[in-house]
């Protein structure tokens, strides 16, 4: 180790070897500086509403209804910008920012949304791209500017008082309720909408099981009918499952297993005191349900019988594709419930409370009766006190 140490003093002593390893330093470093100072003028330069619109994408769509709103014109004068909206500070989250805005770039390159069509095709997608970062984040950006210690309530119009301290108490974030606050919503209702139209479109091809799940509200009968049908003896609720008994062209023979309470047994529903319905019945058909067993909830003192129903139903409304069928609701669930406000986690709430919520809110969407009643079973069959769903 001597004989090295001395050989580099050597070295470094000779005139040469002092003005090559100086040299070397000296264009080292300039490079550094150079480069520290070109990286970030690079950034100041890429973060500036000015070049967020040098792309006309950006410029023909979100720049123009973003003028239209109050954060770039309002009383006080204060205007926040593309980058104070979408572009963290400083550090890491800065930089992946950059690195992640590279698809917009290519976006512009390609073509992928030059016209209003394109942009408007593939809005939603892109805001669920921007309402995740800024969930993740606890909308950073937001709080740069805004923060529940600074806001005064007794200013506030009373609703929104009350819902902004709700929502500090309840640790939501600014975007669980301020989506479209600069820019137009996307239509929420497409992206489940597109789910249907696709879990529709592959279930001819999935209805080879002998567990199957109800897409929508069907008719039922106790016997197969002749032709289009006869008259129904009731029907089967959206995400009802049934087992299948007989195949017999469009139409299937199933069994539905459920409870009915003492005196109301034309309702067959999941579980027992837990309001979630399968299938609603005729008096008669209801006369014609198995029972296996009868029960007293301790919570109400109420008879419920376990017991199964035997039905004809078409086949067309039917999947095995379980797991897309609950997609699609918590896809309608996020448009319908979460828009507005943060939306609570479907075992949040008891089964037999979720039917009260749905019945409250469902004025503020604009679901189909049918949707209302498909939303109303996901929430339920996910609710607090509900078997969880494999």
């Amino acid at each position: 180790m001597k004989k090295i140490l001395k050989a580099i003093g050597r070295f470094m002593k000779r005139p040469v070897a002092i003005g090559g390893a100086g040299i070397f330093a000296i264009v080292g470093i300039a490079v550094g500086v150079v480069g520290y100072i070109g990286f970030h003028t690079a950034l100041e330069m890429t973060t500036s509403t000015e070049f967020c619109i040098s792309c006309h994408t950006m410029r023909d769509n979100n720049f123009e209804e973003y003028k239209t709103t109050i954060h770039y014109t309002n009383p006080v004068g204060v205007r926040a910008g593309c980058p104070d909206c979408h572009v963290p500070k400083a550090g890491w989250p800065l930089y992946k920012a950059k690195i992640l805005a590279a698809r917009d770039v290519w976006g512009e390159l390609t073509g992928s949304i030059d016209t209003r069509e394109k942009f408007e095709q593939e809005r939603l997608r892109l805001a669920k791209i921007v309402w995740a970062d800024m969930k993740a984040n606890d909308s950073a950006q937001c709080r740069s500017c805004h923060s529940f210690e600074a806001m005064d309530f007794e200013h506030q119009k009373p609703n929104a008082a009350k819902m902004m301290q709700k929502a500090m108490k309840d640790g939501d974030t600014c975007i669980d309720c301020h989506k479209g606050i600069a820019h137009h919503l996307p239509d929420m209702a497409s992206g489940y909408k597109s789910l249907f139209k696709n879990i529709a479109a592959a279930a001819p091809d999935n209805r080879s099981a002998d567990t199957l799940y109800a897409m929508s509200t069907t008719k039922l009968f106790a016997e197969k009918p002749e032709g289009d049908g006869g008259r129904a003896a009731g029907n089967i609720l959206p995400l009802t499952e049934v087992h299948v008994v007989e195949r017999n062209g469009d139409w299937m023979k199933v069994r539905i297993d459920g409870w009915m309470q003492e005196g109301m047994e034309r309702v067959l529903v999941k579980e027992m005191g837990r309001r979630l319905f399968l299938a609603t019945v005729t008096q008669e058909m209801a006369e014609k349900a198995k029972v296996l067993e009868t029960k007293t909830d301790p919570d109400t003192d109420l008879n419920w019988k376990e017991g199964e129903i035997t039905v004809w139903t078409r086949i067309d409304d039917f999947t095995s594709e379980k797991t897309a069928l609950a997609g699609y609701g918590e896809e309608m669930y996020s448009a319908a419930c979460g828009a507005c406000h943060s939306a609570p986690a479907p075992d949040h709430f008891l089964a037999n409370q979720w039917m009260g919520i749905v019945k409250d809110m469902k004025g503020n969407t604009a679901l189909s009766k049918e949707e209302v009643r498909y939303l109303q079973n996901y929430l339920q069959l996910h609710a607090k006190d509900m078997p969880k769903q494999s």
